[in-house]
């Protein structure tokens, strides 16, 4: 097919599929889980029971850390938006902010487990959930950081 042009280097195309896939993704699935877990938490009683002084799971950390993550989690959800508009729109400051909202995730995941450790010391820091998202926030960090800095399609694709 002589008409076919070659594909061109600045395109999003190659490996940015899968950020692509992951910066769509990512914010929905901030959304959902934030919702799903707040939504049990208000609608079951256990902000009532967890909160409240005189009860049997009281304790002072609670709050905090309930209020905590809810901020963080739309204070996440923010940036992965505004990741992925940068992305789409081929911003050169694209990788820096990609490589941020990585490493954001990833110590978000860690202090809150911490603060989560500070009123169950008994139960381990990580849980299987917690140990997944820690472990696949960690793979995202070992292999697109390297990438958003190496890469020649990142060097051309984000240039505006």
């Amino acid at each position: 097919m002589a008409d076919e042009k070659p594909k061109s280097i600045e395109e999003l195309g190659g490996w940015l599929i899968l950020v692509a896939i992951g910066i769509v993704f990512t914010p929905l699935k901030i959304a959902f889980d934030t919702m799903t877990l707040y939504s049990e938490i208000f609608t079951e009683g256990y902000w009532h029971l967890l909160t409240t002084p005189d009860t049997e799971y009281y304790h002072v950390l609670w709050k905090p850390i309930f209020l905590g993550e809810i901020g963080f989690n739309l204070m996440l959800f923010a940036l992965w938006l505004w990741v992925a508009f940068l992305f789409f729109n081929k911003k050169s400051q694209f990788p820096k902010w990609y490589i941020g909202a990585l490493l954001s995730t990833f110590v978000l995941i860690i202090l809150d487990a911490l603060a989560v450790k500070l009123v169950l010391p008994d139960v381990p820091i990580f849980d299987a959930d917690t140990g997944k998202e820690v472990l696949r926030t960690l793979a995202s960090c070992v292999i697109w950081i390297p990438y958003m800095l190496v890469s020649k399609r990142v060097k051309a694709t984000f240039i505006y």
